[in-house]
Formats: structure tokens, sequence, C-alpha cells
């Protein structure tokens, strides 16, 4: 019977052997483990089993979950938001986010350096493939969005976020590889990128991401969102 243990062990190890298989230390790719509707007791078994990146999608539900796991003595969490985050949950997120990896206008990578007293990790999410349904910038709007809030003075642009459309693994992988030369262009060598799902993680691993989001197939199918 396959359980949390058995799926994390598992994909750790693909991770592991899909970075040796392109010459990547596996140590450069993150796992954020996406734990959004899923109840604390799945994040606490992850952490004794040496998880400690965890990404969640509604502010409400990450606050939550950031106070109980003070409650339980959880210190070493790193917790990343990867949901569309309105300018006016900013303030409340601030304190306890490591990361945001959904900043997809100046206005909102505005309102977290206002909002911050320290220096934010972020991510400009890229809608790569154009998608109305999707948010994010288009290609064309990456270089004047990057422009304009690169110089802000307490936010960190450390790359792109993308989630490709669904397609066959070529068409994500064009995806990936032109979000990555994309960042590069405009960062630089230090460039990183948030991209890779549960059905595509190796392929981003392949293409250079940095930090890979698996929900589904880590934890499993999520229950139907109450908060």
């Amino acid at each position: 019977m396959e359980t949390l243990k058995s799926r994390f062990e598992s994909i750790t190890g693909r991770i592991r052997e899909r970075a040796s298989q392109v010459g990547r230390d596996s140590a450069s790719v993150t796992l954020i483990a996406v734990t959004k509707m899923h109840p604390f007791e799945t994040i606490e078994e992850l952490y004794h089993l040496g998880q400690r990146d965890f990404g969640e999608n509604y502010v409400q539900e990450l606050l939550g979950k950031a106070e109980q796991a003070v409650s339980r003595g959880l210190t070493e969490i790193r917790w990343h938001f990867i949901g569309h985050l309105q300018s006016n949950k900013v303030k409340a997120l601030l304190p306890v986010v490591y990361a945001i990896h959904s900043v997809d206008s100046a206005k909102l990578a505005t309102e977290i350096s206002k909002r911050s007293e320290r220096k934010i990790p972020i991510f400009l999410e890229i809608n790569v493939d154009e998608e109305e349904s999707k948010a994010g910038a288009k290609p064309a709007e990456i270089l004047p969005l990057f422009r304009a809030v690169r110089d802000l003075p307490n936010i960190e642009v450390r790359g792109f976020m993308c989630i490709p459309a669904p397609g066959d693994n070529q068409r994500t992988r064009l995806a990936f590889r032109k979000l990555r030369e994309l960042a590069a262009q405009m960062i630089g060598a230090k460039a990183e990128c948030s991209m890779g799902m549960s059905e595509d993680f190796e392929i981003a691993i392949e293409e250079g991401s940095r930090f890979i989001r698996v929900g589904t197939a880590l934890v499993g199918a999520r229950s139907p969102k109450t908060l």
C-alpha cells in the first residue's frame, strides 16, 4: 500500500536520479511540497521525513498552518506562496512567508516592497503560452515588468515562474526552456526558475528549474476547499 512516506521517498529519489542524469547536483533542486487543502498532519509527517519547503495557494490557509507549525515546534519550515495574491492580503502574509512565486504585476510587487521590513524573494509569474484563463505577464510584458520592479528596495527578483499549457512533453519542455532563457537574459547567471509540477517536474529539472512544486504526486488528491 502506498503511503506518504513511500511517495516522498519516490519523488526525492526521482529528483536525485534525474538531476544526476543531466549533470546537476540534486541540492540545486528544491522540492516544494504543495499542501493546499490538505490537513496540517500531512505537513507534520513530511517535516519529520525531512521536508522543509511547503507551498500554499491561499493566504488564510497558509497563516493558519504557519500558526500550527509554531505551536508544534516545526520551526524550520519555509513557506512559499504560489497562488494568486491580492494586494490587500500582502501585509498579513509577509511576516511568515519565505518567498512569493506568483507576482504578476508592478502594483503587487510595489505593495510587497512597501509592506515588507526585509528583502522578500519573489518570482515573476509568466504566462508563457499566453493562455487567456491563466494569470501572469505575457512574454512581451516581461521586460517592462522586470524593469519596473527590479530596483524596489524590499524585494529580490530571484527569477520567473510558469505553469505551461497542457500538452505533450515537447511543448512543455519548450515552455520551460523559454522561461529559463528569458530569466537568464534579464537577471543573468544567478537567475532561478520556479517550474515543474507533479506531471512534469523531471522535464523541469532537465531544463534547469531551481524550485519544483509537487502536490498530487506527493500528497495525493486534495479535499474540496473549505477556507
